[in-house]
């Protein structure tokens, strides 16, 4: 039996000697080298910090002694130590084990800690409860990667802890020289002369903090001996750990680029890709389309927040290396620095995750769009992400962000769509825009049937009965539950607004012919572009009755993006099966039988011609 087999929860590595523990590293490693590279997930960042997570818990006592991790993709070890190795054989799948630290999951894990650089203002709060309530028998540690200090909301939070000298707090700094990619700015140099050696207090000992280190991130011993004289301090203090992060593994440590930060499903001898490509993704598309657009306009400039490969900016990195800018885990900081680069005569296309760009909208809204700004926000990963859990699903874009007076936003449906809805966005100077897609391939284009007023015709069959509003890469589903409701006899209509905000009028005019109107989405039904275009609807004395299709007001389990999707009741058949019984039901909008003047006559024109399968 190997020594791995016997852990089943942290008391065990206290009855073994530092040699069997070293040999437990190397067990762990192995696992995790056979597990995540049938799964994929964070293999690089848990291949670093196998020996730091030993002394972690051989040292302190979890769950009585807190411990919090920044950002939480580092705590599959963490997660194996605690009596959850079973579980990886379903790691970041529905009803598996999570990728992130997750209370539901053991009570070792105290936050679903997968946004960077909060654990320092968590393990601030939870020293200063222990203080209020005289508790003196536990310690408070918070396991911090140096990436993750490139955030604002770090450093606020190291400024309060440095008030406090008479708080117990065990910051363990993990230094491997990276977020994503390499760790930028005025910090990550810092670091660098701490390592070597400089003399001097330091920027912790100028803050007040006691500093230990740096201590070799990889001797178990060397750790636990950092760990025991920070724990007996007494106060705050920063034990500074160097680690290698994709440690132990050839085809991480052989990746420049990210080190195997995040992996797909790969063979883990040849360092393969599992399973076929389906196609250009989204993200790629973007990529390419940036550089082109880059070539023509001079004055756009990129910027990113830590993600340069996977918000698809390395091409463009590579083609014009002085005009992407990197501004570290720090979204607030990259808004307003964009804000002011187009003061200054540039165009700025910022580029994030959906899920992050929550936490800049102060800074979009007062900053960019109260002074009418011209920058491009790009969100990457937008609606459904699936396998990364509840705080990386990109569902609240759309409703957080229509409330921003002059953003327009745009959600293309295809890789076509993508780049021409880009270039309007950049082409867009008289405020700010906004362009969001999904993870995942673009799939095939679909092609549109008629255009009026802007609006795509994507469908058109039978009665006027369902005006079917797709909104981004769900046509294809609206497409199908088009087919689904005409093999019951119920007529419909598929258009793409393309640009979802501000609400095309022409959509009012479609809506006043039709019996129903459904709105199909990937983001939260709360304030999304449904409840957008009822308002809408009523607003300008459309009686049509309207359906909104969209995520449900929760957080989300992880999963395949399609398990996900069908837990929210966003599947063909399901939308399809509301409609036909809204369309049968006794109070249904009767059928429009008169024709109307003006505008709405042409809009019947051009109905007959979609369904005549002419083009435009």
């Amino acid at each position: 039996m190997s020594l791995l087999e016997t852990v089943r929860g942290p008391d065990r590595l206290r009855e073994l000697t530092t040699a069997e523990l070293e040999v437990l590293a190397g067990e762990i490693r192995a696992f995790l080298i056979d597990r995540v590279s049938g799964s994929g997930g964070h293999l690089g960042p848990n291949l670093g910090v196998v020996e730091l997570t030993i002394a972690l818990h051989s040292v302190f006592h979890s769950p009585e002694d807190r411990l919090l991790w920044d950002t939480g993709h580092q705590s599959y070890v963490h997660k194996i130590l605690t009596g959850r190795a079973d579980g990886f054989d379903r790691l970041r799948k529905a009803g598996g084990l999570s990728g992130y630290p997750n209370p539901a999951e053991s009570e070792h894990d105290l936050v679903e800690n997968s946004h960077a650089s909060t654990a320092l203002s968590y393990a601030d709060g939870l020293a200063r409860a222990d203080a209020h309530l005289g508790t003196t028998d536990r310690a408070v540690v918070a396991v911090i990667g140096d990436g993750a200090m490139t955030g604002g909301m770090a450093w606020e939070a190291l400024n309060n802890i440095a008030g406090g000298p008479d708080r117990p707090l065990v910051i363990v700094l993990n230094d491997n020289g990276r977020s994503y990619a390499p760790t930028v700015g005025g910090f990550a140099e810092h670091l660098g002369d701490l390592r070597k050696g400089k003399p001097g207090p330091g920027l912790f000992g100028e803050l007040g903090l006691a500093y230990l280190g740096p201590v070799d991130g990889h001797d178990v011993a060397a750790l636990q001996e950092a760990l025991r004289e920070a724990r007996d301090l007494n106060g705050p203090v920063v034990v500074h750990v160097v680690t290698e992060k994709g440690r132990g593994f050839v085809h991480t440590e052989n990746n420049a680029l990210d080190l195997g930060h995040a992996i797909k499903p790969m063979d883990p001898v040849t360092g393969l890709p599992l399973g076929q490509s389906s196609g250009p993704s989204f993200t790629s598309v973007f990529g390419r389309e940036i550089v082109r657009i880059a070539e023509e306009r001079p004055d756009v400039v990129a910027v990113t927040a830590a993600m340069l490969e996977p918000t698809g900016l390395l091409p463009m990195q590579r083609r014009f290396p002085d005009r992407v800018i990197d501004v570290g885990i720090a979204e607030q900081h990259a808004v307003t620095m964009a804000a002011g680069l187009s003061l200054g005569g540039v165009h700025p296309v910022v580029a994030i995750y959906a899920t992050f760009v929550n936490r800049a909208f102060d800074q979009l809204l007062m900053d960019v769009a109260l002074h009418r700004r011209a920058v491009t926000f790009v969100l990457d990963r937008s609606g459904v992400t699936g396998d990364d859990g509840p705080s990386h699903n990109g569902m609240w874009d759309m409703s957080v962000l229509q409330v921003v007076p002059g953003l327009r936003i745009a959600a293309p449906r295809d890789g076509t769509r993508l780049a021409e809805l880009l270039e309007e966005a950049v082409g867009w100077e008289e405020g700010p825009t906004l362009v969001r897609f999904p993870k995942g391939p673009t799939g095939e284009d679909l092609p549109t049937k008629a255009t009026f007023a802007g609006i795509d015709v994507l469908h058109r069959a039978g009665p006027l009965d369902v005006l079917i509003v797709s909104v981004g890469a769900l046509a294809g589903m609206a497409l199908r539950v088009a087919e689904v409701v005409w093999a019951q006899g119920v007529g419909a209509t598929v258009v793409d607004p393309r640009w979802v905000t501000p609400v095309n009028p022409t959509l009012a005019d479609m809506a006043r012919r039709h019996r129903l109107v459904i709105t199909v989405e990937d983001n939260s039904r709360t304030c999304g572009v449904g409840s957008t275009i009822a308002q809408f609807l009523r607003d300008s004395g459309v009686r049509t009755p309207l359906r909104e299709f969209g995520i449900p007001r929760r957080f989300l389990d992880h999963g395949s993006r399609a398990d996900v999707l069908s837990g929210c009741g966003l599947t063909a058949q399901d939308i399809a099966r509301t409609v036909v019984e809204e369309i049968s039901g006794p109070e249904a909008h009767p059928r429009r039988e008169e024709p109307m003047d003006g505008l709405d006559d042409e809009v019947a024109r051009l109905l007959e011609q979609a369904s005549r399968g002419e083009t435009r």
